[in-house]
């Protein structure tokens, strides 16, 4: 990893936590302190955003979300504004996730435009790419991540202001992982169409892998070129195992 790209270790809790799990914040909170070469990014449910925003305030952990809605305000019922998730105090918000593409039939559009929400808010924006596993195989993922890219960044997008996450969706949540190589002409892929669209500059783009990222893993996988971190899901919902996978960057 280029010197000039602090890593980042965001972990998504997606639908799961109560307040009772601000014990497990705590521990991460406990264990930062150790980790200064990584940032690191806990993203809880919506509900627990601005509490845990309260813990975590003046430490080295951010709070992000996991999905914003395009618009500001209006009659969306259900739905939270990325301005409302900067006032409860999150710094990020994760867009396009896979489950989201997949169970709300998110489009890059619909990805593009809630990026655009993230920078009007001024949160950063983790923007989630991948391939399924009928396209890996049929020899389609590298169409597939250039389609989602070329769809989902905003024109104008910064190291500032945009993560870009790849989660090849066949291995979120299954135990299977791509291979080193798998993943470098994945990333390095990712880094050249950055470069082609947005300019040099992007060498400072963060780009993240998910997808089963574990302690038995974690070191192997965010030692591969062009990998600045990791999007942790499961194993970030237990403090030990998250600042484990953080722990790789000591």
């Amino acid at each position: 990893m280029s010197a000039r790209r602090r890593p980042l270790v965001a972990g998504n809790w997606k639908m799961n936590g109560l307040r009772a799990c601000a014990r497990e914040l705590a521990a991460i909170i406990a264990g930062a302190g150790e980790l200064s070469a990584v940032e690191l990014m806990v993203c809880p449910p919506a509900t627990l955003i601005a509490e845990f925003a309260g813990f975590a305030g003046g430490t080295p952990v951010a709070i992000g979300a996991q999905d914003c809605h395009p618009e500001p305000a209006g009659a969306f019922t259900g739905d939270i504004s990325a301005e409302m998730l900067r006032d409860a105090g999150a710094t990020a918000v994760i867009v396009g996730h896979s489950e989201r593409r997949t169970f709300h039939k998110e489009t890059d559009a619909d990805v593009r435009a809630k990026a655009l929400a993230a920078r009007r808010a001024s949160l950063l924006a983790i923007v989630c790419v991948g391939e399924t596993r009928a396209e890996r195989e049929g020899g389609s993922a590298l169409e597939v991540v250039r389609s989602q890219l070329d769809g989902s960044l905003p024109d104008g997008s910064t190291a500032d202001t945009v993560v870009v996450a790849y989660e090849p969706v066949w291995a979120i949540g299954t135990g299977l992982t791509p291979t080193t190589n798998d993943i470098a002409e994945i990333h390095g892929f990712i880094r050249q169409r950055l470069a082609s669209r947005f300019g040099s500059t992007m060498g400072t783009m963060r780009i993240l892998y998910g997808g089963s990222v574990k302690p038995s893993n974690a070191k192997e996988l965010m030692s591969v070129a062009d990998v600045d971190g990791a999007l942790v899901g499961g194993a970030s919902l237990n403090a030990q195992e998250f600042l484990a996978v953080a722990g790789v960057y000591r």
